[in-house]
């Protein structure tokens, strides 16, 4: 497990969410929380967005939230919605409570935590809106153990993607990041409609079309060992559709 790198007073006490949408994730949320507090970043905090979920993900993070009052919030929503909802929910959250900086992550620690100050470094040092934690920038890795099928699912959805609606970022699916809140109002939550994994190529699109810089920094990508992916066909149609319902409905944004 890579060390975090440590950043300068001013940098490391900024006010940072962490937004983690999770379902069925009961084996995972306890070591992300464990990891995540343990970073040097006094100023993190952790909202977990559960949708209902039927393993007791919620129950436990109602107990972490208590156990961790000023730095761990519990938010449970009615069902399963998808991923783009729990997180525009979440993230609009965290910007309504003050949040500087929002993070977006996995439960399934796929995502190293550890990475985060250096993602938030980067952001801190530059003029980028955000910067994502990337598998496919020099010197970013995928787990040797991250089965075949989903190599090449990633590989093709990146290349279909870019080429329906020409974002230079390398990892468009990804979804470890940290975003400036000016940048999350300027996009404007509301105007996101994915509800599935497309919610990562969604915004990245219209923070490129508003003219914000994202800035890839490479990881090194995860296999979970706990629980299973929630990747469904519907959502797998979804993110093949929504490229055209993006360039449609956001011709005129710029």
């Amino acid at each position: 497990m890579a060390q975090p790198v440590e950043l300068p007073a001013p940098w490391r006490d900024s006010a940072l969410t962490v937004v983690v949408p999770t379902y069925n994730e009961v084996g995972n949320v306890p070591r992300l929380v464990e990891r995540l507090l343990a970073l040097p970043l006094p100023g993190l905090r952790i909202l977990i967005a559960d949708d209902n979920s039927p393993d007791g993900t919620g129950e436990v993070a109602d107990k972490l939230a208590a156990r961790h009052p000023d730095r761990v919030i519990a938010v449970h929503r009615a069902g399963k919605e998808g991923l783009g909802r729990a997180y525009v929910d979440g993230m609009t959250r965290a910007l309504d409570g003050g949040a500087e900086f929002v993070a977006q992550m996995d439960a399934d620690l796929s995502h190293p935590p550890e990475a985060l100050p250096g993602l938030l470094g980067t952001l801190l040092s530059t003029r980028a809106g955000a910067v994502i934690g990337s598998r496919y920038v020099p010197g970013g890795q995928l787990d040797e153990n991250w089965p075949l099928y989903r190599r090449a699912l990633s590989g093709w959805a990146n290349f279909y993607v870019h080429t329906l609606l020409n974002v230079r970022i390398r990892d468009l699916t990804a979804g470890f990041k940290v975003w400036r809140a000016d940048t999350l109002r300027a996009i404007g939550l509301d105007r996101v409609q994915s509800n599935g994994y497309s919610f990562q190529v969604e915004m990245h699109y219209l923070a490129t079309r508003l003219g914000h810089t994202i800035i890839e920094v490479p990881i090194r990508f995860e296999e979970r060992t706990v629980g299973a992916s929630k990747m469904t066909t519907r959502t797998k149609i979804e993110s093949a559709v929504m490229p055209f319902r993006l360039r449609w409905k956001h011709r005129g944004l710029s």
